[in-house]
């Protein structure tokens, strides 16, 4: 793969920094889980509690929607995985 491929649902696996498939896990779940994407959108760092192996820079960069520092972490992200960043930023809760 490139550098400019996306990141998609299918090539996670393969492409990921180790360490950052938690990251992974919280986009996925949020892009298809309305459930959890509500719980996200309500309180984020409350909600991310269940995923006990994030750092506190992967909880700050999610729960802020930090598209920069994640993509940097685990390359462009496609626009399911990106749901969330994107829900978190028009919300402008900081």
């Amino acid at each position: 793969m490139t550098e400019d491929a996306a990141v998609t649902r299918e090539n996670v696996e393969v492409q990921v920094v180790p360490g950052k498939r938690e990251v992974l896990a919280v986009l996925k779940r949020a892009a298809t889980e309305s459930e959890f994407l509500a719980r996200l959108a309500d309180d984020p760092h409350e909600a991310l509690k269940e995923y006990y192996s994030l750092t506190s820079e992967e909880r700050a960069a999610l729960a802020s929607g930090d598209i920069k520092k994640i993509e940097s972490w685990v390359g462009k992200l496609d626009k399911e995985l990106s749901t969330w960043l994107w829900c978190r930023l028009s919300q402008e809760k900081y």
